[in-house]
């Protein structure tokens, strides 16, 4: 019987949008499916992808395991905790107490920049890869391509780290549906299908990135009350102050130029969160380095009352921010009726405790705090797709929106927790006599003075007809998107001139910058397919090796001499591929292997068979 060739392309297939939660450790992702949200994890695989990028000499960069797994090997040119330098310069790094393996530069607008191999590549570059790589898990996962996303980011993520997030997607060309903070998602995983109204704080301690957020939950409605946060406070300040203790007992044994070693900022980190990790469900743990080629072997027994002491001034930190968002929303400890723990920081049993003495009662850890920020955004997701209606999300900015005015003074123009979206019109006018044109700096935070704030941008507005000083009325509008992303807009109300403004973030990639890397991504992108499938074809190429080797008796003493022959002839040429870089050849070596061992498959199956059936009686079948 022949078979019937079928065209089993689906050209209307369903439109794929996932949640992603973009961490400075993991990134995974997740997607809503008939019974609710689901995370994403393909056969034999994590769900977590490691946010670490590894850029080589030639080719193109690995993320994630095989990333993390070169940090050693290369530590200069594997580049980790992408996410603190979003919309970040150096000066916001902190270089100084937290040194790092590769070398971070800066322009001359004073964008943090990462150089590898005498490359320089932005945050959003590299962000842009680690996007790609949950992209492609979450391809192997769903069998489709994904068509659009929604990402997660800090609560206390500023305009320049929001708009920075959104930049690594279209680098990455991935179209961002929204923008959601990560304990609001957290909330809407955690709140899904509750009818009781409830007021829950949102504790969420990741790897680079604290925030906490208090909602107002009752009938689908969620509702951000206040929020605050760290942006520069997470796991990997516990690491580090696991590193400085080996530091100082390492300090009379090795040169102090070797702590800046990148071999050993990388095995020191790495040796820090595996003894941090083991703390979590150990009494104590080993911290051990060792650096044949830095002459370094340096072994320690911590306690966790040891590592706790450590780390109890930044847990401290996490909860001056509760206070502080308690204060903003006007509530009591007494108030809150759920405290939900997110991210993988708050397993550590100090952070439980500390938070549990603070809110009066124990955490809901029910959910797993890995997960339920990427849950939360595939329930998002679904809802901007066309989904449940039942769910309506109202959000905070975090940080006051203003102007500087003459003096230095600010003028809050957007209050911090004001709910989004939303807009705010103000009116300013000329200082000086004749003045044609009014500079303005766009400002975020909340000091009283400009340069005690973070700067966003600066615009001017020109073309004013010159008049005396005070006459000129301009209108500025300030408006925060659903996702958090500010746009400013100006005009000269008195004779109707006007200026459409855009904020370039000081940290942020210009509109030409982006539109230059996505054209390098598209011209590239037959050889970084064809890259991709050299790799895949090679794995499958080791796995068929693999197992034709563990069956080779059956194969000496199963196959007839012809049938034997091809298959040695196909493992050699398999052999011979996996060696090169020619796709026509690795497809080729791939299918003829194939095709040669389907005799031993044959054989292995009859094998089974047989022992499934022997010693049975018919009726036993």
């Amino acid at each position: 019987m022949g078979y019937i060739e079928l065209d089993v392309v689906n050209n209307d297939a369903p439109r794929v949008v996932i949640g992603i939660d973009l961490g400075t450790t993991n990134s995974l992702a997740a997607i809503w499916e008939d019974t609710g949200p689901r995370v994403l994890t393909p056969d034999g695989m994590s769900a977590s992808i490691p946010s670490v990028v590894h850029v080589p000499a030639e080719g193109n960069p690995v993320v994630g395991t095989d990333a993390k797994a070169q940090a050693m090997v290369d530590p200069e040119h594997t580049v980790f905790s992408v996410k603190r330098m979003m919309g970040r310069g150096v000066e916001d790094l902190d270089l100084a107490n937290n040194p790092l393996p590769y070398k971070v530069l800066e322009d001359d607008r004073k964008l943090a920049m990462v150089e590898l191999h005498g490359k320089r590549m932005t945050p959003q570059e590299l962000s842009a890869w680690i996007l790609v790589g949950v992209l492609e898990h979450a391809r192997k996962a769903t069998g489709s391509e994904v068509a659009a996303a929604v990402i997660t980011v800090p609560a206390y993520f500023d305009d320049a780290q929001r708009q920075a997030t959104r930049d690594a997607a279209r680098i990455a060309g991935l179209e961002v549906l929204r923008i959601v903070n990560e304990p609001t998602a957290a909330s809407l995983a955690y709140g899904l299908g509750r009818t009781d109204a409830q007021t829950v704080a949102v504790f969420d301690l990741g790897g680079g990135t604290f925030d906490v957020s208090l909602l107002s939950i009752e009938e689908g409605v969620f509702q951000v009350l206040a929020t605050n946060g760290d942006t520069r406070l997470g796991g990997d300040d516990f690491d580090q102050a696991l590193v400085q203790l080996a530091r100082e007992d390492l300090a009379n044994d090795v040169s102090p130029e070797l702590f800046n070693d990148p071999a050993f900022l990388q095995a020191a980190r790495l040796s820090a969160e595996k003894c941090k990790q083991a703390l979590s469900s150990d009494p104590e743990a080993e911290l051990h380095l060792a650096l044949p080629d830095l002459n370094i072997n340096y072994r320690r027994r911590i306690t966790r009352p040891e590592f706790e002491a450590l780390i109890e001034p930044l847990v401290q930190r996490t909860l001056q921010s509760c206070r502080r968002a308690l204060s903003d929303a006007e509530l009591t400890t007494d108030q809150i009726d759920e405290v939900v723990l997110v991210g993988g920081s708050t397993r550590v049993p100090l952070v439980r405790a500390q938070v549990e003495a603070f809110f009066g009662r124990a955490p809901h850890t029910a959910l797993n705090p890995d997960h339920v920020v990427a849950l939360g955004a595939a329930v998002q997701a679904h809802v901007l797709t066309g989904g449940t209606r039942d769910v309506l999300l109202m959000d905070v900015t975090p940080l006051s929106l203003g102007i500087e005015t003459m003096g230095g003074a600010v003028s809050k123009m957007i209050e911090r927790n004001s709910t989004i979206p939303c807009s705010h019109k103000e009116g300013f006018s000329t200082y000086a006599e004749g003045q044609t044109g009014i500079d303005f700096h766009v400002i975020q935070g909340e000091r009283e003075l400009a340069a005690d704030c973070r700067s966003l941008g600066r615009f001017s507005l020109k073309d004013i007809p010159p008049m005396p000083a005070g006459m000129a009325r301009v209108g500025v509008r300030f408006a925060l998107d659903a996702d958090g992303v500010l746009t400013v807009s100006a005009k000269e109300e008195s004779t109707g001139a006007s200026a459409s403004i855009e904020i370039a973030p000081m940290h942020g990639l210009t509109d030409n910058e982006v539109e230059t890397m996505l054209d390098a991504g598209f011209a590239n992108a037959q050889e970084d397919f064809d890259n991709r499938r050299v790799v895949d074809l090679q794995t499958e190429i080791g796995t068929m090796l693999t197992a034709i080797d563990r069956s080779n008796e059956a194969a000496q003493t199963g196959l007839d001499r012809e049938s034997l022959l091809d298959l040695t002839e196909a493992v050699e040429a398999a052999k011979k591929a996996q060696t090169t870089h020619d796709l026509p050849q690795i497809q080729s070596a791939r299918d003829r292997l194939e095709q040669a061992s389907l005799p031993l498959a044959t054989i292995l199956m009859d094998g089974v068979v047989k022992g499934a059936i022997t010693g049975k009686r018919v009726d036993e079948l």
